[in-house]
Order: C-alpha cells, then structure tokens, then sequence
C-alpha cells in the first residue's frame, strides 16, 4: 500500500492568513490581559502560538519555511497582545479612548510594556513560538 500523498497548500495564503490571525489573537490576548488586570497566562501565551500555527498548517500544507513563519508570527502575537493589553489598561486609568492612547500616548504604552516585563514572560515568549512552530509543523505534514 503507498503513502498518501503530500498534503499541498498555498504558502501565500497561509501567510496572509497567519497574519490575520496574529492580529485577531493579539487583540483577544490583550483584552484578556486587561480583563485580568495584566496577570500573564501561559496558556494564553501557548494559545496565541497554537491557532497561528493552526492556519499556517491546514492552510499552507507542507512548506519547511512555514513553522518559522508561524514561530516569528507567534512571538508578535504575544507582543501585540501584551502591549494592545496595556493599551486598553492605559486608556481605562486615564480615562481617555484607546485612538487617543494609540495616537498621543503610545511611548506611555511602551515604557509600560517595558516595566511590565518579568522573567517568566521569556516563558510565555518561548511557549508562543515554539506553538506557532510546533502546531504548523505538525499540521503541515
């Protein structure tokens, strides 16, 4: 009996849509911080990297250069999500909107970011891209 065939995929579009789906979880990542008062959960953490590699999977088929995509998109992902929480954090202390957040305060935002930033947050990084990497690999193939 002969193996089935490789899976083939678009590569392109599962980049495109990996990158959807990088803003899509950032920003539910981030309202979860903001709804926890910025505590860090790592299966959040591993969940951004997961679904991003999940597109990247079952869209793109088989590619070598994919896992490393979705690797690089998970570790944004949590970067995004991390400072679009602190954003929303931000703009309910000041009581301002988040566009006058996004537009006038966005070094409050990062320096924040900075100061939010532990040692188990190279944790939560980590699980992010090996997700990303790990679950486009698997699906992949």
């Amino acid at each position: 009996m002969a193996p089935p065939p490789a899976r083939r995929g678009s590569a392109g579009l599962a980049v495109l849509l990996g990158v959807v789906t990088t803003l899509v979880a950032a920003g539910v990542y981030g309202a979860v911080l903001k709804a926890v008062d910025g505590a860090s959960i790592g299966y959040a953490a591993l969940a951004v990297g997961a679904l991003i590699g999940a597109v990247l999977g079952k869209v793109g088929g088989r590619s070598a250069a994919l896992p490393v995509v979705g690797a690089v998109l998970g570790l944004a992902g949590l970067y995004l999500g991390q400072v679009f929480g602190i954003a929303l954090i931000t703009a309910d202390v000041l009581h301002i909107g988040l566009p006058e957040v996004a537009t006038g305060h966005l070094d409050l935002v990062h320096a924040a970011w900075k100061d939010y930033l532990g040692p188990i947050d190279a944790v939560f990084y980590l699980l992010a891209g090996a997700g990303g990497f790990q679950v486009t690999k698997k699906l992949g193939g």
